[in-house]
């Protein structure tokens, strides 16, 4: 049976191989048995994403992240105590992609012809088994930009698209939970991002910094993972005018899984994926929200965030590893979605924006 084909526009592969000591070579189950009884972060025996399951689950293409924050004196996020020890991280997950392209897993996609040259390779009806998967790199935060100088330096070992905040207050851009606008620092890493034409990621944006983003970069925008405000009311989500704002500007964004995201009062540590009724229906109704915004479906897509420092207790209950990303296609077809828009959504919205961005 084919299976449709899938990109998901938000995995930490580097984060949870380096930070969380996660071998993604090895089976699921295998993984969590390892974490059996830790206790350093919530997640912790809980994972549900490595290469097995993305390719059993045909997301042959994904948007890996590097991320490092830097925190300021204060700030009791957790981080990095400069910019210099962050952008070090960034560079160990890096080394670790590039392990992964070696051993053939991975394979990195920074140019139209490479894009189009994965996607033959991908889906040319043989077992995916041993096919790498491609991944197209994007930076979490912009902290780790010692300098603006640094901005083509990245450029030129594959890094595409940026997102200049994260949570709380950062270098070049304020994110989640935090407010004030981007600055002259923000604004001039926005222009070197324009010229080099690196994607602006605005998810993340706290309100003041998204539309001061908007007002000053003029290149492609996405918002690799983000939900709807209307639907789960937090500073994190998107209003109403910013998705439309998104939409005017040809924008995609990505459905994210992290419950709380997807389901209004979410209590950490205390609330479950069955309690709260958190299933992939659910996020099906941030996808819908859009399209009725937008008047058709060319704007929603996937942007997992799936072991992005959350686990099964963190996900939709009808996800047991990342393959069942393949459930939504029969969710959207319930809803009276076309076979076209149900393509567009799990892959082809992302793959128009991409063949726009890199012509």
């Amino acid at each position: 049976m084919n299976i449709p084909f899938i990109i998901d526009a938000h995995l930490d592969l580097a984060m949870n191989a380096m930070e969380w000591n996660r071998d993604y070579r090895r089976p699921v189950h295998e993984i969590r048995s390892r974490e059996k009884g830790m206790t350093d972060k919530a997640d912790r025996g809980n994972g549900v994403v490595n290469f097995e399951e993305l390719r059993k689950g045909n997301i042959g293409l994904v948007v890996a992240t590097q991320i490092a924050r830097y925190v300021a004196p204060g700030n009791n996020l957790p981080g990095w105590h400069s910019p210099e020890q962050a952008w070090a991280q960034t560079q160990a997950q890096l080394a670790w992609y590039k392990a992964m392209e070696e051993a053939g897993e991975m394979v990195q996609i920074t140019n139209l012809p490479a894009l189009e040259k994965h996607l033959q390779r991908w889906n040319n009806g043989t077992s995916n088994d041993k096919k790498p998967i491609g991944y197209i790199l994007s930076l979490e935060g912009a902290d780790s930009i010692v300098t603006v100088d640094y901005v083509e330096r990245a450029y030129n070992y594959g890094l595409r698209a940026i997102g200049p905040g994260h949570y709380g207050p950062g270098r070049y851009a304020q994110g989640t939970n935090a407010t004030g606008g981007m600055g002259k620092p923000g604004q001039a890493l926005l222009k070197e991002m324009e010229r080099l034409n690196i994607i602006l990621d605005a998810t993340h944006l706290c309100d003041d910094s998204f539309w001061e983003a908007m007002d000053h970069f003029h290149g492609n925008v996405w918002a690799s993972h983000n939900n709807c405000r209307t639907l789960v009311n937090h500073n994190r989500q998107f209003s109403d005018e910013q998705i439309k704002e998104l939409i005017s500007r040809g924008a995609v964004i990505g459905g994210v899984m992290d419950a709380w995201m997807v389901v209004p009062e979410w209590i950490k540590n205390v609330s479950t994926p069955l309690s709260m009724d958190c299933g992939l229906e659910k996020l099906i109704d941030h996808m819908d929200h859009i399209c009725q915004l937008a008047g058709n479906a060319h704007h929603v897509a996937i942007g997992s965030d799936l072991d992005g420092a959350f686990g099964k207790e963190q996900s939709p209950y009808d996800i047991e590893t990342i393959a069942d990303l393949q459930k939504i296609p029969a969710m959207l077809a319930k809803r009276g979605y076309s076979e076209e828009d149900i393509a567009n959504v799990m892959h082809g919205n992302w793959l128009r924006f991409l063949r726009k961005a890199w012509k």
